[in-house]
């Protein structure tokens, strides 16, 4: 354990974990051409990316375990393998169900580098360096989701769909490659745990009955989503409610990824300047006043730009203010098991995320009112689970290893 990181480990483990929102959005701009060159319609089409987001969701619970077993480098080194040839089965796909079982394969390994990119920074630091770590990764992950359709949309004009997964593959190649040689191994043979089934049941059973876990996490996945519905409703809100044109989608996503960056910087900056306490309160603070303005707003104003978008920039500035902090608590109640308490933690995460596209946002997205309504519920509701992160003890239970004995 140390106070001073590798130089250049920000930038990979951001590019680890950037390969997923790369993964779902370099390929959008390329719909319509695919479902034409694989004779597909565009629900055929649209189950490439359902097919992604449910491989990627239930391999998201594995990846840790699996490296607290055989250690980070290996488990990322095999996970980037098996996507660099996910995507070329992309690439050669003379069918839609070929093409769907290429894409499963690039969920089943995109989420290793998000999952273990966590528990690396915390292999190798802690305290007020780790708080950084995790900040500085996700102030240059932030700008992944708003080039990445960017990105493919280019490649698309330029050389066709099959060329954006020639990128993918290349991606996955170049961080075979790093992880190969740049990255250590930062959970050596002494502190790896068992991969036996009885072992490995209580400890996900611990972690998903600790109570400050699920708090923890549950503040994490509700206050994340006062923003996130706002994006899966981003048809809705911006072309119907919003007024904007099909190409000013941008209005949601420049804000809130400056918002993003703009948190990270601001909690890096604090760390070890400022208690952890403060910082998860400013964090809130800053949801708070922006979703009570949010609402006020759309009480007493029509949705006009600017001001129909930058509540949600501040508000996800707030997150990102509290979040490396957060994920640091979390990461902490289990130090044994950290790849796997990162794997529930991402789970639990996704899952919420999934609950919020599903079924809350087309309750909430008839009206902009209702959309701040749902912003301020998920945050109230995540304050509370955050009061009740001490509820059942000081976390002692995850001072000793989970699912041992």
């Amino acid at each position: 354990m140390t106070d001073k990181a590798p130089r250049g480990l920000a930038f990979l483990l951001a590019a680890m974990t950037a390969i997923a929102p790369f993964s779902i959005d370099t390929y959008l701009p390329a719909f319509p051409e695919m479902g034409t060159s694989l004779g597909a319609t565009p629900i055929e089409v649209q189950q490439t990316l359902a097919i992604y987001m449910a491989a990627f969701a239930f391999m998201m619970l594995w990846h840790g375990a699996l490296a607290d077993a055989l250690g980070r480098k290996r488990v990322l080194l095999v996970a980037f393998a098996i996507y660099v040839a996910a995507s070329l089965v992309c690439v050669f796909a003379a069918s839609i169900e070929v093409l769907w079982f290429g894409r499963m394969l690039q969920g089943m390994s995109a989420g290793a580098g998000m999952v273990l990119s966590r528990a690396i920074i915390r292999d190798l630091l802690e305290g007020p360096a780790a708080q950084r770590m995790i900040a500085h990764t996700g102030m240059i992950f932030a700008i992944a989701p708003a080039i990445a359709p960017v990105i493919g949309g280019w490649i698309h004009a330029f050389f066709g769909w099959h060329a954006i997964f020639i990128f993918l593959a290349c991606y996955g190649v170049a961080l075979f490659a790093a992880v190969h040689f740049l990255l250590p191994e930062t959970l050596p043979p002494e502190r790896r745990q068992s991969l036996h089934p009885g072992p490995l049941a209580r400890a996900y059973f611990e972690v998903f009955t600790h109570p400050p876990f699920l708090a923890l996490a549950l503040t994490v996945a509700l206050s994340f989503n006062g923003f996130f519905i706002y994006v899966v409703s981003a048809p809705k809100f911006l072309l119907e409610h919003v007024g904007v044109s099909e190409r000013g989608f941008l209005w949601l996503f420049g804000p809130a990824m400056l918002g993003l960056m703009g948190g990270n910087w601001l909690s890096a900056h604090l760390a070890g300047q400022v208690s952890s306490r403060r910082t998860i309160g400013l964090g809130f603070a800053i949801m708070i006043a922006a979703a009570i303005v949010n609402l006020a707003l759309n009480l007493w104003l029509p949705p006009t730009l600017p001001w129909a978008v930058l509540p949600q920039a501040v508000y996800l500035f707030g997150v990102a203010v509290a979040m490396p902090v957060l994920t640091l608590r979390i990461l902490d109640l289990f130090p044994d098991r950290r790849g796997l308490i990162s794997s529930c933690q991402g789970a639990t995460q996704t899952g919420m995320n999934a609950i919020t596209a599903a079924v809350l946002a087309p309750m909430f997205w008839d009206t902009t009112l209702s959309l701040a309504t749902s912003m301020v519920l998920f945050l109230a509701v995540g304050l509370a689970a955050f009061s009740f992160r001490r509820f059942g003890g000081n976390g002692s239970r995850g001072r000793r290893q989970a699912g041992s004995g």
